[in-house]
């Protein structure tokens, strides 16, 4: 069985992504690993040559910045970088620059590619995921954080990365998956105030037009982390990739899990998934099999 990772990224230094992190904690299960870098005004490149693995392969990428609409250019780089993946993988892993995969799921992962790799019925897997919010004490437990993606795809060219990165689709369908007992953190949330805002400022504009972001994306020096509506203690163990990363935060942020920012139907929906685990009205971009 061979396996390929892939990933894309742009500004890794000056927005603080995880990327080393994220390609670190994958490149175990994979044989190659693809790594579509964008046109940066930083030393993204050197960044990602740095990890110093012989695995890695770096295709150098322009960004189509006009493929505003929906966030669209983050797809078009996905594809990219899955395209460039070798013919002859079986599996493609994909990642994205502020995500890493707790060592503790590597084999589950790795079992699942075997036991499913030559069952054409089954064309991804399925994660699940847990997003930090703020610091990496807390996570997002309300609606707006989605439970599960797909993250390990078949290697069939016919696959392509839909709407904004988020998941894959084949002939405009969703894939039909199989779903793995392992988590991927999301640490997209979690960063210095001053670079989450600029983060934002930056981001937003993948979506939306100049006037959209300068009517709607407060000005600030530093990101407000108190503007949420809910959150949990974490009580689990961050990837080892990452405690650097942790021991190195130096700001603080601190919330009361007990208050829920919630409208009522939020909350009536909230406590229906807490109880049942049942989350009505989920978005699924995926069909188990």
């Amino acid at each position: 069985m061979k396996v390929s990772g892939f990933t894309f990224i742009r500004n890794a230094v000056k927005f603080d992504y995880p990327v080393v992190e994220a390609i670190t904690s994958v490149l175990p299960l994979c044989d190659e690993f693809v790594v579509a870098v964008g046109n940066s005004e930083d030393n993204t490149r050197d960044l990602i040559l740095s990890i110093g693995s012989d695995k890695i392969k770096i295709i150098d990428t322009i960004w189509d910045d006009s493929l505003r609409e929906g966030g669209r250019v983050l797809a078009d780089e996905t594809n990219k970088a899955f395209q460039s993946v070798a013919a002859d993988s079986d599996w493609a892993f994909y990642i994205q620059g502020d995500e890493v995969i707790h060592e503790q799921f590597l084999d589950n992962i790795r079992q699942a590619m075997v036991e499913w790799k030559d069952n054409s019925a089954v064309e991804g897997l399925l994660l699940n995921y847990i997003h930090f919010y703020g610091s990496y004490d807390y996570i997002g437990d309300s609606r707006r954080w989605y439970r599960r993606e797909v993250r390990v795809i078949k290697n069939d060219k016919s696959i392509y990365s839909y709407r904004d990165a988020q998941g894959f689709r084949k002939a405009g369908r969703p894939l039909k998956v199989k779903p793995v007992n392992a988590t991927m953190h999301h640490y997209g949330w979690v960063k210095p105030p001053q670079l989450q805002q600029a983060k934002q400022e930056y981001f937003n504009k993948l979506w939306h037009s100049d006037e959209w972001v300068e009517n709607m994306v407060p000005k600030a020096e530093v990101f407000d982390y108190s503007a949420i509506d809910s959150l949990a203690i974490f009580n689990g163990t961050h990837p080892q990739v990452i405690q650097n990363r942790i021991a190195r935060q130096n700001w603080k942020f601190s919330f009361d899990p007990t208050k829920k920012r919630l409208p009522f139907k939020s909350r009536l929906l909230h406590a229906i998934e807490k109880l049942s685990g049942w989350r009505i009205g989920e978005y699924r971009n995926y069909k188990i099999v």
